[in-house]
């Protein structure tokens, strides 16, 4: 019997962006009308980063291609020859795999030679978190912004960024203002318990917790252990107050590799009440964020990955955003930001755990949605119209 289902192949790079997939999966998995064909490349595959491929089995999801990335220097250099190997192993797969559509996230080097591979292949390609900015040094504008340029489907989780890929003349009938993904999962309560949290660190729940990432930002990676350094300062202080520490690893950017010598380091000193980790999993990160939603608990994302702005708002967690990574991006009033600078870290943090300023965060507003976007892709992706003449032939419309 001929299986009449969309194949819809999905890219995914890193531990973080294959969070936000999870509910995308999850909805074309449970679709009637759609198969998935999961391609997993990049840190996933790395040792170096946490493999978190196991995650990936662990969710039940069945893998149908791995895509070598080679990426063994922090280089910018490095960077590029790893777009230039992830476009030729990206081209071999999608031969192998033949899908209908090729959905891809946001604004990675990896996401960008899956991109490439797909579009020059004439392969319709989707593009989720188009339209966001940020102005922080880092390359994610321009990758994000060429990015949306190649691909034929656009899912946005705002409708600022909606308004910037309509600026950038795509045609409106490719664009979905969706939300953000990862608000379906919280939305259905899928994450850590607090139990569950204490069995796996060995928290002190009556203390509070400062969930710690900071990525390099890649325009300035040779500056990564400098800009780590005032962060590892403030974190030691909060420690030698009571305040426990859960550090994680960063991205595999150039300067990726610096800050996670620079954190190992820091560790051999033997700081009590500071814990490192190569990856918590989606499960866990969420379940500690979580904590912020209980008035029992005292929870703090600190450091500039993008979670901690797109994220924390749907558990009402106080969050500190360090630097120029995230600068730009649409946020919420729970996100307090500051220099590298130890002192204003600290304070920063100190006032996350301020009873007041703990209120005000339970009664802000999410910006990024309130669940239901993991279906709302898969529903579009199931009734577009795939004319390959339609769909292929993009229009200027400006």
């Amino acid at each position: 019997m001929k299986n009449n289902k969309r194949k819809i192949a999905v890219f995914t790079g890193n531990r973080a962006e294959y969070g936000l997939q999870f509910p995308i999966l999850k909805a074309i998995k449970e679709h009637p009308d759609l198969d998935y064909q999961l391609i997993v490349s990049g840190a996933h595959l790395d040792d170096n980063f946490g493999s978190t491929i196991a995650e990936i089995r662990k969710d039940g999801f069945e893998i149908h291609a791995e895509v070598e990335i080679e990426m063994d220097k922090d280089t910018a250099t490095a960077t590029a020859q790893a777009i230039s190997t992830g476009i030729f192993s990206m081209s071999q797969a999608l031969e192998a795999l033949q899908p209908d559509v090729l959905v891809v996230y946001a604004d990675r080097f990896e996401g960008f030679a899956g991109v490439i591979a797909g579009t020059q292949m004439n392969i319709p390609t989707a593009h989720i978190e188009g339209g966001d900015i940020t102005e922080g040094g880092a390359l994610d504008d321009s990758v994000r912004h060429a990015m949306t340029k190649l691909s034929h489907f656009h899912f946005t989780t705002n409708e600022e960024a909606t308004q910037r890929i309509l600026a950038m003349g795509e045609e409106p009938w490719r664009v979905h203002t969706v939300g953000f993904p990862a608000i379906d999962m919280i939305q259905e309560n899928n994450y850590a318990t607090p139990e569950e949290l204490v069995d796996n660190y060995g928290l002190n729940l009556e203390q509070p917790v400062v969930l710690f990432t900071q990525h390099s930002v890649t325009t300035e990676f040779d500056q990564s252990k400098a800009q780590l350094a005032p962060s590892l300062a403030a974190m030691k202080q909060l420690a030698s107050e009571g305040i426990q520490v859960i550090l994680t690893y960063p991205n595999n950017d150039a300067g990726g590799r610096f800050i996670i010598e620079a954190l190992e380091d820091f560790m051999r000193e033997g700081h009590a009440n500071i814990q490192l980790h190569k990856s918590l999993g989606r499960y866990n990160y969420h379940g500690v964020l979580a904590l912020a939603k209980d008035q029992k608990y005292r929870a703090v994302c600190v450091g500039n990955s993008s979670s901690g702005v797109k994220e924390t708002p749907a558990f009402f967690c106080p969050s500190v955003d360090i630097g120029s990574r995230q600068m730009g991006r649409l946020r919420a009033e729970n996100v307090l930001h500051t220099e590298y600078d130890t002192e204003e870290i600290y304070q920063s943090v100190k006032r996350c755990l301020d009873a007041a300023f703990v209120a005000e965060c339970r009664s802000i507003v999410n910006p990024y949605g309130m669940g239901d976007a993991g279906l709302k892709i898969a529903n579009v992706l199931a009734s577009a119209d795939l004319d390959r003449v339609k769909v292929l032939r993009k229009k200027m419309t400006i």
